[in-house]
């Protein structure tokens, strides 16, 4: 047996519950798995004190952050919704960017990103956060770039996610790096989460991104083509449909859901098939069929460009278990 990898998950008042529980448990989990303790994790907060949660729960800090030494393996701030007057308490933002130094993986969840950035371990690097708080710290830190799109962004030795449960997505891939993808797929199904998503992929569906359009017109051609992926959705045909020009129908479409009708088909085919991919045994030939994609080669150019990977990498990686090919 190795040393374990010692954790530590930094929290404050109003820190949100499930950014702390989803990596707490999701490596503790990866411990039962295997059967030796392949991870010490600690929750530290200022002064040892409880953390009064968002969620209205009060947690029990296990030591105080200013008793916390180096080195640490993994280093993980919270987000939550009190994350402001975190990233205002300079002694908390102090105690971060010590232990940064002495951190070999420095990460943090959700609006966390903010308390790092306070500490200025983020200047000249790209973070995500919760989409909901992207553009107030890109204001506040103008020398970060936050992106509220992806699951979580890796660059160099900072880790950040999205908001929430995204932190789920973020520790499984630290069990991946660490240990290997099968420990890392026997922690999601312990978890009773069917999919870990790769970190480049977009926070919301695009079918709960935005609540529905506002103009009939324009929300009746999102349902059939919802429904009707494998027809022919072409802006002209979609055009015919709803009875006006194609011109009308792309500046409807750009007012309501900021995407031309091209854009949307495309994205909500490619949408569709990543949910074949791992929750089917269907053929690539199958899938890009029922998508409306025709063959393999346009649905493996529409996955590259929307995920950054190929769909057999995908299914790969994301499945549950080795798909048999049916059509």
């Amino acid at each position: 047996m190795t040393d374990p990898r010692r954790v530590l998950v930094v929290g404050y008042h109003a820190a949100e519950l499930l950014d702390i529980s989803c990596v707490t448990t999701a490596l503790t989990v990866a411990n039962y798995l295997r059967g030796e303790e392949l991870y010490r994790v600690v929750l530290a907060t200022p002064g040892g004190r409880p953390i009064h949660t968002g969620s209205g729960l009060v947690l029990q800090a296990q030591d105080k952050l200013e008793r916390i030494t180096g080195p640490l393996d993994t280093l993980v701030v919270s987000g939550g919704i009190g994350y402001v007057e975190a990233m205002d308490d300079r002694r908390l933002v102090a105690h971060v960017r010590r232990l940064a130094m002495e951190s070999r993986r420095v990460a943090a969840v959700c609006t966390g990103a903010g308390v790092l950035a306070a500490a200025g371990l983020l200047d000249g690097r790209r973070a995500a956060t919760h989409w909901d708080h992207a553009a107030p710290l890109s204001v506040r830190f103008p020398q970060v770039t936050f992106d509220g799109d992806p699951i979580f962004v890796t660059d160099g030795p900072f880790c950040t996610s999205a908001g929430v449960t995204s932190a789920l997505d973020l520790t499984l891939s630290f069990i991946e790096d660490d240990v290997g993808a099968d420990l890392a797929r026997g922690v999601a199904r312990q978890l009773v989460t069917y999919l870990q998503r790769p970190g480049n992929q977009a926070q919301m569906s695009m079918y709960t991104a935005a609540p529905a359009a506002r103009n009939s017109l324009v929300q009746d051609t999102i349902d059939h083509v919802a429904g009707h992926l494998a027809d022919d959705l072409s802006s002209a045909v979609l055009a015919e449909r709803a009875g006006v020009s194609e011109r009308h129908l792309t500046r409807l479409f750009l007012r309501e859901v900021e995407d031309t009708p091209g854009r949307f088909v495309r994205r909500a085919r490619t949408e569709a098939a990543a949910q074949l991919l791992t929750t089917t045994d269907l053929t690539m030939e199958a899938v890009a069929s029922r998508c409306g994609f025709g063959t393999p080669e346009t649905l493996r150019q529409a996955f590259q460009s929307r995920y950054g990977v190929s769909p057999s990498h995908y299914r790969a990686t994301q499945s549950r278990c080795a798909p048999v090919l049916v059509s």
